[in-house]
């Protein structure tokens, strides 16, 4: 059972106006502030794991790069020094193509899944 806070209070059929305008008050902090209270905490680590994941898969293909350039001979030759670049580019690609395809929707609310 809902505790007396989270549940808007009935109207009385005799309410006057100032009953009418707290009730409506209330009613609209109940719809609009309840489902708010935990999107702070979500919305910051979302965006914490976001750059994090940004930060190091950025660092991983700068490090391929820095290998396909040192310890193979992909590098070495003026007319094909674009190949480890294009493999990165590549590599980058098939990254953020597996990364996005493993959004989903969610939602603040379990209540609101439909």
């Amino acid at each position: 059972m809902a505790d007396d806070s989270t549940r808007p209070a009935t109207p009385v059929e005799g309410a006057t106006v100032g009953e009418v305008v707290d009730y409506v008050k209330r009613y609209a902090k109940q719809e609009t502030l309840g489902p708010l209270k935990g999107a702070g905490t979500w919305i910051a680590m979302g965006a914490a794991a976001a750059v994090a994941l940004g930060i190091g898969i950025c660092l991983l293909l700068l490090g391929l790069l820095r290998v396909l350039q040192s310890e193979t001979d992909l590098g070495t030759s003026a007319h094909w020094s674009w190949v480890p670049y294009l493999i990165v580019v590549v590599v980058g690609a098939l990254i953020t193509a597996i990364v996005v395809s493993r959004i989903n929707k969610t939602y603040l609310d379990p209540k609101d899944k439909r």
